[in-house]
Formats: structure tokens, C-alpha cells, sequence
């Protein structure tokens, strides 16, 4: 749904698609912070990386399946439900030894963007 009056809405089925990615960031036009999401197939990974060169912290929460977080080659398990933070310095993927696909909402921002509490938050 666009809008003309500050805001966007699309519902997961509606969002761009590249593969396993559902482009949220892209279809709601947001400028200031990323917002993926991604559905990892049985024995697939998303890639691993760092975001040291784009200085940018990241947050993955799993939403669907149960995923394994790989933290500078440590492997953690990570049901649904699960949230994840990162320096922009470790290196990071996330895997599925499942025999169901996985759904993991990825955002990030760098952490310069001047971010403030809403105080009660």
C-alpha cells in the first residue's frame, strides 16, 4: 500500500524478491537503516561476512524454523524467537541444519546514524 502521507505499508508477500531475500528496505523505501528478510532452505546459509567496512551494527531476529548462529566460527543454536546483535566487527552467517526452511528479519544501520532513545525504550 503507498502513500503519499509519510509511510508505506506491504505485507511479506508483497515485498521485491532476489532468491531467498524479500527486499523490505527496497519496497518500503527505507533510507536511514536496512530491513531484510530472508528464508533460509535446509542446509543453506546465508553468506557469512563482516560489516566492518560499511561500519555497520546489525540485529537478526529468527522468526520462523530453527537456525544456527555461526559467530566468528562458534556455531549457536537459535530457535524462533531468538534476537541477535553485532559489532560491525564480527564475522557472522546464519545456517539451517533443519529439514524446514528458516525466516530471519536482518536489519542494520551504521552506527554513526545519530540514533536516539525514545527514553522510555
Amino acid at each position: 500500500m503507498n502513500h503519499g502521507d509519510g509511510y508505506k505499508i506491504a505485507h511479506r508477500d508483497e515485498l521485491e524478491r532476489t532468491g531467498g531475500w524479500s527486499l523490505a528496505r527496497r519496497t518500503l523505501g527505507c533510507e536511514s537503516f536496512g530491513i531484510n528478510l530472508v528464508e533460509i532452505e535446509p542446509e543453506d546459509q546465508i553468506p557469512e561476512h563482516d560489516e566492518t567496512g560499511r561500519d555497520q551494527e546489525e540485529v537478526f531476529f529468527i522468526i520462523e524454523g530453527d537456525a544456527t548462529l555461526v559467530i566468528n566460527g562458534e556455531e549457536i543454536p537459535a530457535p524462533a524467537g531468538t534476537f541477535a546483535r553485532f559489532d560491525p566487527e564480527v564475522r557472522r552467517t546464519v545456517r539451517n541444519h533443519s529439514s524446514e526452511p528458516i525466516a530471519v528479519l536482518v536489519t542494520s544501520a551504521p552506527r554513526t546514524s545519530g540514533y536516539e532513545s525514545m527514553g522510555w525504550a
